[in-house]
């Protein structure tokens, strides 16, 4: 890390995850933070743009705005950075399966700025490969998803050399589960099957190839387990050393440096006594910046009350205000390296490192991180830790404070009143869609069409997809747009869920919830039928995940297809598959319109005697509006107890048989 001219070290790049409702609305926040002192922008995307939908498709209503800004064409884009200048920003993007369409579009911007391209400095995401694995938002298949990566690195390495075309996140894979060494592996896998791929592309000289592997950075997440997570970034930090050196011949140290990002731990906040949120979130940012040889470069933090739903912009100061204190109140930017020596940390660094490149190895042989995925084994791998993990705090052996002990509260005063959560006005989607159709009408048409063509042909003739895409930007052309071209070429994925057939013997209280299961199940005839639902974009299939398996576990029957389903498509299947109860899962905050157009279509089809159950993160206020129009049960992440859940559930289901 460089230094300033008092000798201090610099301090790493401060961001807050940030945007909603609309590009406007955004913009003001991006301005407000800027102010504040942030020193980067990281942007939210909500789920039709991740997903390359415009707001008007039938798969995006109720989504529009929520977990991020709808950004639908240039339009879109230019207003979200109306008086920020692009050149002087470091912008990073959360954005995967559609990445090169809106770093098309923040290129295309940056033009009309008059932001030379060789100035452009910030991280597209792009790792597809732990989408299929953890956030669900993949459009194609593992080939050309590739592909498209491989496109928008070739092209930021010739045209915008100082961005970071491919940030491997293993974030999400702990969100998702993963234990620090299937994170340590995973996301490794991820980066060789990235790098052989541009590789076998034969499009970089080998001379020039480590300015590829310079320009590859990690996303990273930090849990509670302070000393792991602090050994497991200088084991990130020596394996990618190692890895880029030995396997790819890269002699310059510069380019073999591990440079990551971080947001620390969302998983591990809870509803529950959430003011204890603000020193789970310190703990972890230690472990990311406390070690000079593995520093974060930059760093993003949660808001104390996401476990709530969307954080107000006095939230997001609060983040921002402790990293500033770490960075300007404290000493810690005067010293060198605190654990060089620790024998402990050296310890733990090595039998991570071991472990990980054991695993590597395993995925090495089986052709790879994409043939891993394609045959389910990381999915599976990851939903049986993340089972492990939740089994343990049900039992008490991991113990979380205010959840499973200490749960003796006062009344928190932070989350009392109107307000104490950002709410996305119903008028928002609306808005944006009036803004699509009227953006729609004023363009060329002949523009749009020739450059979808050009788009197209360049698909399909496997040449770099970047400069078609910034001249489609250029010329109108929409998010769906090129998403829906790009789909007739390339095709759409359904990844494997990891959830299996096979019923786990559990033990313990499960074994009181399997016997109530066999005495309804003979009372009504036949075994509890069980439908998990994902309705509408959210990609975020951990709960849906973890229900299923304890309810097959639990002896119920369980259907279950994985993520992005039409409310239509849930129905139909409660109707052929026959089953006694529905179970929806939504964390995108879009719950009270997809919820109210399952149980309309249900009614429509005469299922409405079936009960439907929602799971989520949905306001109290939200809770008894579902109550009121029919839901039978609702769960937020203050229900942790599964076993108590599917109790619960066969009470439903044998209450319902009683009354029909």
């Amino acid at each position: 890390m460089t230094k300033t001219q008092t000798g201090r070290d610099k301090p790493w790049i401060f961001r807050t995850y940030a945007g909603h409702s609309n590009a406007a609305d955004s913009n003001r926040l991006y301005r407000g933070n800027l102010a504040k002192g942030q020193t980067g922008l990281s942007i939210a995307f909500d789920l039709p743009t991740q997903t390359g939908y415009d707001s008007d498709h039938p798969l995006a209503r109720g989504e529009v705005g929520k977990v991020g800004v709808p950004i639908s064409h240039l339009g879109d884009m230019n207003t979200l950075f109306d008086g920020i200048p692009i050149a002087q920003m470091n912008t990073s993007m959360t954005i995967n399966a559609t990445a090169p369409w809106l770093l098309s579009l923040y290129i295309a911007a940056a033009d009309l700025q008059g932001a030379p391209r060789n100035a452009l400095q910030g991280t597209t995401q792009n790792d597809i490969i732990k989408e299929y694995l953890s956030r669900g938002t993949y459009v194609f298949p593992p080939g050309p998803s590739l592909r498209l990566t491989k496109d928008v690195i070739l092209f930021t390495t010739k045209e915008v050399p100082k961005w970071n075309p491919m940030n491997v996140c293993s974030y999400h894979l702990q969100e998702a589960g993963a234990t620090p060494v299937q994170e340590l592996s995973y996301a490794l896998a991820t980066a060789v099957a990235i790098l052989d791929t541009v590789k076998k592309s034969g499009q970089v000289a080998e001379e020039d190839f480590g300015e590829v592997v310079g320009r590859i950075s990690f996303f990273l997440n930090a849990g509670m387990r302070f000393v792991t997570e602090l050994a497991k970034v200088r084991a990130f930090t020596e394996l990618w050393d190692e890895l880029t050196r030995d396997r790819y011949g890269v002699k310059d140290e510069k380019h073999r440096r591990f440079r990551y990002g971080v947001q620390v731990n969302s998983l591990g906040l809870t509803e529950q006594q959430p003011e204890n949120n603000v020193y789970r979130i310190l703990i972890e940012t230690l472990a990311v910046v406390l070690s000079k040889k593995a520093r974060a470069r930059a760093v993003q933090l949660p808001a104390w009350n996401e476990a709530l739903g969307l954080p107000r912009p006095f939230d997001q100061q609060w983040s921002l205000r402790l990293q500033q204190i770490l960075a300007y109140e404290t000493d810690l930017l005067d010293y060198g390296d605190l654990f060089d020596g620790s024998i402990e940390l050296s310890r733990k660094v090595e039998e991570l490192k071991r472990e990980a490149l054991a695993e590597l190895a395993a995925i090495d042989a089986m052709g790879g991180a994409v043939a891993a995925v394609e045959t389910g084994y990381l999915k599976s791998k990851l939903v049986e830790s993340n089972t492990r993990r939740l089994e343990s705090i049900e039992a008490g052996e991991q113990i979380v404070v205010g959840v499973n002990k200490f749960v003796e509260s006062e009344p928190s005063p932070l989350t009392t009143g109107d307000g104490s959560i950002l709410v996305i006005s119903e008028h928002v989607e609306a808005e944006q869609i009036a803004r699509l159709k009227s953006w729609r009408a004023q363009r060329d048409p002949k523009a749009v069409d020739k450059a979808l063509a050009e788009l197209r042909a360049a698909a399909q003739e496997d040449r770099n997809i970047m400069e078609p895409s910034i001249a489609a930007a250029k010329a109108g052309v929409t998010t769906g747009e090129w998403g829906q071209t790009l789909r007739e070429v390339f095709g759409e994925f359904r990844a494997p869920t990891g959830v299996g057939r096979t019923a786990r013997d559990t033990g313990g209280s499960l074994a009181a919830v399997r016997a109530e299961v066999e005495r309804v199940s003979k009372k009504i005839g036949r075994r509890i039928k069980f439908l998990v639902g994902k309705p509408g974009l959210d990609g975020h299939s951990n709960g849906a995940e973890q229900i299923a398996v304890r309810a097959r576990d639990a002896g119920m029957e369980v259907v279950y297809e994985g993520i992005r389903l039409t409310p239509a498509e849930i129905v139909n299947a409660a109707l052929e598959e026959g089953v006694h109860v529905v179970g929806l899962s939504i964390l995108s905050g879009s719950h009270l319109p997809l919820v109210r157009d399952v149980l309309a279509k249900m009614k429509a089809q005469g299922i409405s005697d079936v009960p439907v159950i929602v799971g989520g993160i949905i306001p109290p206020e939200d809770e008894k509006l579902l109550l009121s129009e029919g839901v039978a049960a609702v769960y937020t992440p203050k229900d942790y107890e599964l076993n108590a859940i599917m109790a619960d559930i066969v009470r439903v289901v044998e209450k319902t048989a009683e009354t029909v």
